[in-house]
């Protein structure tokens, strides 16, 4: 393959591959660079929502029906109060109108992302190379000259536009100018996986279920492999976080979950930062910006790395009439901005900050009104359909579309 190439992602997370795999399908040439040497293997998202599904069914190759055999489905989640034992079952069922996937499905990214690449290794149009870092790049009216490194050095390549998928910290948006806005929270969430059966000790316990309580709510999801835990922390210091990641605070935790005799068997343990941030722009000139690069935000709800699928699809469509079709890149990329940057600031942001807020409140009458709420909700077909309808991320998907 040539050194040029009409598209270059930075970052085979899930949503480059997704986009790499949307574009090489296309027969748009595309080059995908990961950092690392091999795909990360780590303990991030793990819920894929309906319209998620329904966009990598689209992208054909077997991905989804391999998904499918490969992840947990959860059809049904669930609010549950410790205190009064009141759970608020919502079954996605209702919404099998509305999409083909009336599921959540649990799978880790990680996964995800090895079937596409090893779908993207069988394309001649498609090039996947790790090792390999974007250190920097420079852009004019007609593409972008990539500077990449790897053990063989720096190499400059040229492309019609550089599109960085890299995460949080992305060096190309730092390097594009792009301020991420927004806020920090105060509190780290411990997320820790375990082997441990809760669906046998919790009654009807479903697949995703977030728990409140006065003391300390949680949540506590199953992936295909292992139950997780996210539990809230506030730690000040080093130490502090050194003490949150302990085998001692970890098992007090987990046995203040459930107290089963003798220890839990502890898989991976993460501490992160809980951030609600969006870029002030997806694009400049040839340089855009998709998922974590451009938006952040709690994971209560599992919107974050669902929102990047979804920035993937749609940068793809505008992608392909630029290259194959030929039309102007810059009303498209402004349509791109317009639809999923205003979406992330007024829908992702404001549920996910929604849900954090009706999980962590401690007040008795808060707590009540609010498990009464959705135990009202929950019950009412009319009512859960809508509630499943936005927390499954289909309402949003749909008014993003609509924007001109």
């Amino acid at each position: 393959m040539a050194n040029s190439y009409p598209v270059i992602i930075a970052g085979a997370g899930p949503v480059g591959c997704h986009l790499a795999l949307y574009l090489a399908s296309r027969d748009v040439p595309v080059l995908l660079l990961e950092k690392e040497p091999d795909l990360p293997v780590d303990l991030r998202a793990s819920t894929f929502h309906p319209p998620s599904l329904e966009m990598i069914a689209d992208l054909g190759f077997g991905v989804i029906e391999d998904m499918l055999a490969q992840g947990l489905v959860a059809d049904r989640y669930q609010y549950r109060d410790r205190r009064t034992n009141e759970v608020a079952n919502f079954d996605m069922s209702l919404i099998a109108g509305d999409t083909r996937y009336p599921f959540r499905l649990q799978l880790e990214q990680y996964e995800f992302t090895r079937l596409v690449v090893d779908r993207l290794a069988k394309l001649s149009c498609a090039e996947v190379r790790f090792g390999s870092e974007v250190t920097g790049f420079e852009q004019s009216a007609e593409g972008v000259t990539v500077n990449v490194h790897s053990s063989a050095g720096t190499q400059l390549i040229s492309g019609g536009f550089l599109v960085s998928t890299e995460g949080a910290r992305s060096t190309i948006r730092k390097q594009a100018g792009i301020d991420y806005l927004g806020f920090t929270y105060d509190e780290k969430f411990l997320v820790v996986s375990t082997s441990f059966p809760f669906e046998d000790v919790f009654d009807d316990l479903s697949w995703v279920n977030y728990v409140s309580d006065p003391d300390e709510w949680c949540v506590i999801l199953r992936t295909e492999k292992l139950w997780r835990v996210l539990i809230p922390t506030t730690p000040e210091t080093a130490a502090d976080e050194a003490r949150l990641l302990s085998d001692e605070f970890i098992q007090e935790r987990l046995h203040h979950l459930w107290n089963k005799d003798g220890d839990y068997e502890i898989g991976h343990r993460t501490l992160y930062n809980v951030n609600q941030r969006v870029a002030e722009t997806y694009f400049t000139g040839r340089v855009i910006l998709a998922g974590d690069a451009c938006h952040i935000n709690n994971p209560l709800g599992g919107m974050g790395m669902n929102g990047g699928l979804h920035d993937a699809n749609n940068l793809g469509a505008k992608l392909v009439r630029i290259v194959q079709n030929g039309e102007a890149h810059q009303p498209l990329l402004e349509q791109y901005n317009r639809q999923r940057r205003d979406l992330a600031v007024h829908f992702v942001q404001e549920h996910t900050i929604a849900n954090k807020k009706l999980m962590e409140a401690r007040d008795i009458d808060t707590q009540k009104a609010r498990q009464k709420m959705l135990m009202e909700t929950s019950t009412d077909p009319v009512k859960a359909r809508e509630f499943l309808l936005e927390r499954a991320m289909i309402n949003c998907v749909r008014e993003s579309e609509a924007v001109a």
